[in-house]
């Protein structure tokens, strides 16, 4: 068991956040979103990937062929930083980059059988990492957190909106 810098066994009482904090709705979100997000970013780079590539892949897979300025916006990027993302992906096959047949100033991008493929591996890392998360709720329980969620996400981030 670890020891404190008084050499006293760390006991859960003994490293416990003030009440304060973990009566707060907020914080906690924080707190558990910043622990799945360092998980999820530490699985991904073992994996040879980044949180980026990972949305980027998704993206494109829900909606086929973007233009490069829509994907930056959609998934709020700097344009010069989601064209380094896009080389990378495109550098391993995953992505194709097309001139827009409509506009040749401008490139389609799409993502390729290999680029689903890696999406699928990422997909499930990410559905382990959330099972282990969500493991003390059952199905009613995780279902019900994610509509609540969703809801708030809805109403303060309107790129969560349902467009329907």
């Amino acid at each position: 068991m670890p020891t404190s810098p008084t050499s006293e066994p760390l006991t859960a009482a003994s490293v416990r956040l003030p009440a304060e904090l973990v009566a707060r709705s907020g914080f906690l979100l924080v707190r558990l979103g910043l622990n799945f997000k360092a998980r999820a970013l530490e699985q991904m780079a073992a994996a040879g990937f980044s949180q980026y590539h990972y949305s980027v892949l998704a993206l494109l897979d829900e909606e086929p062929r973007e233009t490069q300025a829509q994907i930056a916006d959609t998934l709020g990027l700097d344009r010069s930083q989601l064209v380094r993302i896009l080389d990378g992906l495109e550098d391993r096959k995953l992505i194709a980059r097309h001139r827009d047949t409509t506009d040749r100033r401008r490139h389609t991008v799409s993502v390729t059988a290999t680029g689903r493929r890696q999406l699928h591996k990422l997909r499930h890392t990410i559905d382990r990492l959330e099972d282990e998360l969500l493991a003390p709720l059952d199905q009613r329980d995780r279902d019900a957190l994610h509509a609540l969620l969703l809801q708030l996400a809805e109403t303060h981030d309107p790129s969560c909106a349902d467009p329907n």
